[in-house]
């Protein structure tokens, strides 16, 4: 079986495409940036999704199955381009899957779509939509670039879609948006908050994403890990020494002091927890994730 993979050359891409590999599938990448050391059986093209050279790895390969996550997901510097290449780039791949007859498409998503706030149900199900661009305008391009994964469900029933929507995942990589914010020896905290934080342990992110694939998942889907586990607690387990800060304090700091750059719309996300249902997800695949909450921050802290 033959899967096509966009934004290969990433942290979560790269696991994603040995993963795939190690279960069998010939598989192909796409990315802009290069995967030097990748194995000899995966066939990296160079390219944006959005162009010409991208649309005829498809024409030319013919992949059964294609999953997207060539998106931009750094939060901090925000521009057009990033706009066009969420965008305009899940259009181009579920535009491809359809001209080129793919029958199995998996989009690669985030669970802090549903948004942070203080009447948030405690467990957020699928059927909820992603509001998190009113309070967080900084993710509206990833929240659109959702939606329209998502419309692939009835655009073209032909092709089994599954939008993931993924919790924060941790992990030796370091990667990723709870990874960079554990990164400094302290790691500061609104006062008077300490918020359940969902993830999942990268290798257990990856395998989560071929299985979608394996089951020929159709839907909206929730991953999540272990159990959610208290900011305050995955800082300290992580080796980190937290700082509590009155939240007027925090926002003045923000990119100053030691503090890291966070758009002020992060600042929800460390007050309220996003906790997501992932029954459904767990019922169609039988998923089991093999990293407990534990072992997850451990390979984190002792990562070199």
């Amino acid at each position: 079986m033959k899967v096509l993979v966009t934004g290969i050359s990433g942290k979560l891409g790269r696991l994603v495409g040995l993963e795939l590999l190690r279960r069998g599938y010939d598989v192909v990448g796409i990315d802009r940036r290069p995967w030097p050391e990748g194995p000899p059986e995966i066939e990296v093209h160079q390219a944006d999704i959005r162009k010409r050279p991208a649309e005829d790895v498809f024409r030319t390969y013919r992949p059964d199955a294609a999953i997207h996550m060539a998106t931009v997901t750094h939060l901090v510097h925000q521009s057009p381009d990033r706009m066009r290449v969420n965008l305009n780039g899940t259009r181009a791949f579920i535009q491809h899957c359809h001209s080129y007859g793919v029958k199995q498409a998996v989009f690669a998503g985030r669970h802090t779509f549903y948004g942070a706030a203080a009447d948030s149900p405690l467990y957020h199900t699928e059927d909820e939509p992603p509001i998190s661009a009113h309070a967080f305008p900084e993710l509206a391009d990833l929240v659109a670039a959702d939606l329209y994964a998502a419309s692939a469900l009835w655009r073209y029933p032909e092709i089994a879609t599954a939008v993931l929507r993924i919790v924060y995942t941790l992990g030796p990589s370091r990667h990723g948006t709870l990874g960079t914010f554990l990164k400094g020896p302290t790691v500061p905290l609104v006062m008077g908050f300490d918020p359940l934080f969902h993830f999942i342990h990268e290798l257990d992110a990856a395998e989560a994403i071929v299985t979608a694939v394996a089951h020929k998942l159709h839907g909206i889907f929730n991953v999540s890990g272990p159990t959610p586990v208290p900011l305050a607690t995955i800082v300290r387990a992580a080796g980190r020494r937290p700082l509590r800060m009155p939240e007027a304090l925090f926002r003045m700091g923000l990119g100053r002091l030691g503090l890291p750059s966070l758009p002020a719309g992060a600042i929800d996300h460390l007050k309220y927890p996003i906790v997501v249902d992932s029954e459904t997800f767990r019922r169609a695949t039988d998923f089991r994730y093999s990293y407990d909450e534990r072992e997850t921050i451990n390979s984190f802290r002792t990562a070199d």
